[in-house]
């Protein structure tokens, strides 16, 4: 009974600190939810998370944000760059990352290591080169540089996708070519629906990253119809006149709809991807 009673106890307290933590943890996204309904002064005038009155018309205002332009404009342009980048990261990776596992080639090592070796450059110190690359054939103002290296595979993606192929039994493959089947029909029809958690928990991740990306869409995006939802709230801020933070706030809320909603429906996947167990002998 004494025993029931600690584990009652240790129970209570360990979902209460959970508890507590997620608090915090969610309180800046519960802040811009609140402040979302709120108006300029209020945002600033109260601590409080909830409003004294709900100010739905604030949606309404940052959803128009002028004549010419409305964040369905901006909506869509993100969800292409987003969709586009994510298919041709996760695909690709796949395809590389099952020549690194399966095939033997000459300098096999050498090149896993220089890829592996990418995870730890920094963006900014390609940035520069990149950008003079892209200006020079054209591509500027145009989504090319954002979604076009996207389908030359990711380091992290191909590293992951690595690491779950070799979880799976090298005999499907034995056993495949005996039946006549080529490398292409061995990645096709065993290996790529058995990394079928990797593959999700790449496009989660990339889709995560391509839709908060605010660097490449503000390097390479010069025209307001082509801008993403990252630029589109900053355009909101304007130092030389009066910033409308009800709208932006409404505005970030509903950016974060798409994440959310990719989390809810594949969550279960992410920790089955990053583990990657894959088949066991």
């Amino acid at each position: 009974m004494k025993l029931s009673a600690q584990r009652k106890k240790d129970a209570i307290v360990f979902h209460l600190f959970v508890i507590l933590l997620g608090y915090f943890m969610l309180y800046p996204i519960l802040w811009m939810i609140g402040n979302s309904f709120k108006t300029t002064a209020e945002i600033f005038g109260s601590a409080s998370l909830l409003p004294k009155e709900f100010h739905f018309e604030n949606y309404a205002r940052g959803w128009t944000f002028n004549k010419s332009t409305t964040f369905t404009t901006f909506f869509k342009n993100s969800f292409y760059y987003t969709i586009l980048s994510t298919i041709g990261a996760v695909f690709s990776s796949a395809i590389v990352a099952y020549g690194f596992a399966r095939v033997k080639f000459r300098g096999h090592n050498f090149w896993y290591a220089c890829m592996f070796l990418t995870l730890m450059l920094p963006y900014q110190v390609v940035m520069i080169p990149q950008f003079i690359l892209f200006k020079n054939i054209g591509w500027i103002n145009t989504f090319l540089p954002l979604i076009v290296p996207q389908f030359t595979g990711q380091a992290f993606f191909i590293f992951l996708t690595v690491q779950f192929i070799r979880g799976i039994p090298k005999e499907l493959d034995e056993s495949a070519m005996i039946d006549g089947c080529n490398k292409f029909t061995i990645f096709t029809r065993i290996i790529f629906p058995n990394i079928t958690p990797a593959l999700i928990t790449s496009t989660i991740f990339s889709f995560y990253w391509r839709w908060d990306d605010f660097l490449g869409p503000l390097l390479y995006l010069n025209k307001p119809k082509s801008f993403t939802v990252s630029l589109a709230l900053r355009m909101f801020s304007d130092p030389q006149t009066s910033t409308d933070w009800g709208a932006i706030f409404a505005m970030g809320t509903l950016s974060l709809v798409p994440v959310v909603t990719i989390f809810l429906i594949f969550q279960k996947y992410i920790v089955q991807g990053l583990v990657t167990t894959g088949l066991k002998d």
